[in-house]
């Protein structure tokens, strides 16, 4: 089939690449004429495990180009991709939609023959019906123009196999003809035994939001229960494994620590809360302010535990954080806790080193006060303090011992709650995480009534970086994805 996709972040690059490389014939579509060259030529402009080679396969089989027209877009395909982002309105929770609209503006006056539009793209319930209305006014005389909500699933890190193996597809439409469009689309997935979950658009927009609603929140309980663990000198970490064994909750995602950031969960359950005031059952969803609250709060937690253990001042203290993206095998910085928490602790004037094995240009371009090393023992040098921030494979398989050669100080702050504690106390060093007891003074992490001096406001509206084929003026970025 002749597709397009709009839009080539984290979701829209990843997208296309794999749609090609299962046999479609794909057009990229973006206004960032610099991502596009990149992609041109077979050059990730992110980091993503395993896009590399999709893409290289891809565009050497001809059957995957890029440009910037949304002309040529019109032209190219049966079906069209909205793959554009959806950031947090500015001075609102709700999503900000304007690069979808103008995706359709751009596109549908354009359009020669019938297609489907379908769109990726997180997005509050309604906007398919909505998009239908505004197609109505813009489409040619003679064009017919589907919409169809066909929600993604991906995980930074994880998305080729999120994308070409997929746990399910949902498929929101409004006709038969588009349902067997897109089964068509998709059949060598479901071939596969890949579940399709055929609905209407509203509930496959609401699957999305749920969705991120849900993981947020189970990731904020186990949060507020390392509170409780920390007053009660309790371990969050057994508490949450006595828990797994539970098969009705599950071990996934019960792992106490800094919490979730990036460019979707945060913005998304904001943007979910908004969604349901405007329907009027605000009070439905009232919950996931307080997860959202919760998640604030482990970074202000962290940034209180680090100063506790400078000692109770981070004025001239050299301190060294491990990681700056939102989460491993990514190089996004969007809303990352960790980045966050180091510009926070460099706020209360801390001498910061940043250490991040993909992340650490865009850690630069996002906080340039922040001075990051590429390599980590150097990072560590003469540290007075070690924050463990994201989890990485090089943190949980570095060296206790070789570190705690070149720090001043042998003091480790596990915000993630993911290295071999044993270890490193046995190979010298003082460690302390949130929600775990605290054996070298026998006391919780953080106090109760400990006042938690450092504030870390909630991000603003960073919008997603994958953007649409809008005005150049626009921001532009790369990209999407939990």
């Amino acid at each position: 089939m002749r597709l397009t996709v709009i839009g080539t972040g984290y979701l829209g690059a990843v997208h296309a690449a794999c749609m090609a490389d299962i046999g479609h014939d794909v057009l990229g579509v973006d206004v960032d004429t610099e991502k596009i060259a990149a992609l041109a030529e077979g050059r990730p402009p992110f980091y993503e495990p395993g896009f590399d080679e999709v893409l290289t396969r891809a565009l050497a089989s001809g059957r995957l180009r890029f440009g910037t027209s949304l002309r040529e877009a019109s032209a190219h395909g049966e079906v069209h991709f909205i793959c554009v982002g959806t950031p947090q309105r500015a001075g609102s929770r709700a999503a900000d939609l304007r690069y979808v609209d103008a995706v359709v503006d751009g596109l549908v006056p354009h359009l020669t023959a019938s297609c489907l539009l379908v769109g990726k793209s997180t997005v509050p319930v309604g906007t398919t019906a909505r998009l239908t209305e505004r197609i109505a006014g813009l489409v040619p005389a003679g064009v017919r123009a589907d919409v169809a909500w066909n929600p993604e699933f991906l995980r930074e890190g994880f998305a080729v196999e999120d994308t070409l193996r997929p746990d399910r597809i949902v498929a929101g439409t409004t006709c038969r003809e588009a349902d067997r469009t897109l089964r068509r689309l998709y059949a060598p997935m479901l071939d596969a035994g890949v579940p399709y979950i055929g609905t209407d658009p509203n509930t496959a927009e609401l699957v999305k939001s749920a969705a991120n609603s849900f993981l947020a929140t189970k990731i904020s309980f186990i949060n507020a229960m390392a509170e409780v663990c920390d007053a009660a000198q309790a371990d969050v970490v057994t508490l949450a494994d006595a828990l797994g064994h539970d098969t009705r909750i599950g071990r996934r995602f019960l792992n106490a620590g800094l919490g979730f950031g990036g460019g979707c969960l945060p913005k998304d359950i904001r943007a979910f809360t908004a969604r349901a005031e405007e329907l009027g059952v605000g009070s439905a969803l009232a919950f996931l302010d307080q997860v959202d609250e919760i998640n604030q709060r482990q970074r202000t937690r962290t940034v209180a535990l680090a100063r506790r253990m400078a000692g109770g001042d981070l004025a001239g203290r050299r301190v060294t954080v491990l990681g700056a993206t939102f989460k491993p095998d990514s190089d996004d910085v969007r809303d990352s806790p960790a980045l966050a928490v180091a510009a926070a602790l460099h706020r209360e004037g801390a001498d910061i080193r940043v250490h991040d094995p993909e992340g650490a240009a865009n850690a630069r371009r996002a906080h340039p006060e922040l001075r990051c090393e590429a390599d980590l023992l150097t990072a560590c040098q003469g540290a007075e303090l070690v924050l463990h921030l994201t989890e990485w494979a090089q943190y949980r398989e570095a060296d206790p011992v070789k570190l705690a050669r070149v720090v001043r100080r042998p003091v480790l702050v596990d915000a993630r709650n993911a290295l071999r504690h044993e270890e490193w106390r046995a190979a010298g060093w003082t460690v302390e995480a949130l929600g775990r007891p605290s054996p070298s003074q026998g006391r919780p992490a953080v106090p109760a009534g400990e006042p938690l001096r450092a504030t870390i406001a909630s991000p603003a509206a960073e919008g997603d970086r994958a953007t649409g084929p809008l005005s150049p003026a626009l921001p532009t970025g790369t990209g999407r994805r939990v």
